[in-house]
């Protein structure tokens, strides 16, 4: 990782590791940028009756994020399994500690998108990519999606929206990742390492 290179923060909570899967694409992505750099990062569980105690260090996959992160990041993906329509509990609980940098401004202007993965095909994809958004307004992100000048967005059977990568995992989460859900969730992170270039002025 080059020190003076731009890094896009990928940001996920997985359970059974499609929208993982998503993140290592969107970050591929990133990462075909000459000069922009990937850093994966995750949030730990939450119980619904007190927050969960987890390892400091996750069993595998990303490490957990921090909040520096946000404030180091040239750009942020944020991914996040369905829940009822909603991102799950433990990325909005994450998003709800972050008022600080709301305050200060630490993602004003910086470029953004969003992920996500769904147990059934009409199980929420778009309301949950939409639930995404809206800390990342009121935080003063340039929120973008997919143009339809890509042709996977008019042939996709297995995710893809217009508002971000998406991908339908089945109930146990064995569906494999399309094609054109590959070839999505790589364009979305080249447009987002490509915006936060442009911004940047490089």
């Amino acid at each position: 990782m080059n020190p003076s290179s731009p890094t896009i923060l990928v940001l996920y909570y997985s359970r059974h590791g499609s929208t993982r899967k998503l993140a290592e694409f969107i970050a591929q992505g990133v990462e075909s940028v000459g000069g922009c750099d990937a850093r994966l990062r995750t949030v730990p569980a939450v119980s619904t009756v007190a927050e969960a105690t987890e390892p400091e260090v996750p069993k595998e996959g990303a490490p957990y994020v921090e909040l520096k992160d946000l404030e180091q990041c040239a750009g942020l993906a944020l991914g996040s399994p369905t829940r009822f329509g909603n991102m799950a509990a433990p990325m909005k609980y994450f998003w709800d500690g972050t008022s600080s940098q709301w305050l200060s401004g630490a993602l004003a202007g910086k470029p953004a998108c969003v992920f996500t993965s769904t147990g059934s095909l009409h199980g929420g994809q778009e309301s949950t990519l939409l639930s995404m958004m809206i800390p990342l307004f009121h935080h003063g992100m340039l929120v973008m999606g997919l143009p339809y000048t890509h042709p996977a967005l008019m042939s996709t059977a297995s995710g893809g929206t217009p508002y971000g990568a998406s991908h339908w995992s089945g109930v146990n989460g064995n569906y494999p990742m399309s094609e054109d859900t590959r070839t999505l969730a790589i364009a979305l992170g080249r447009r987002l390492a490509e915006t936060a270039i442009k911004l940047r002025g490089m």
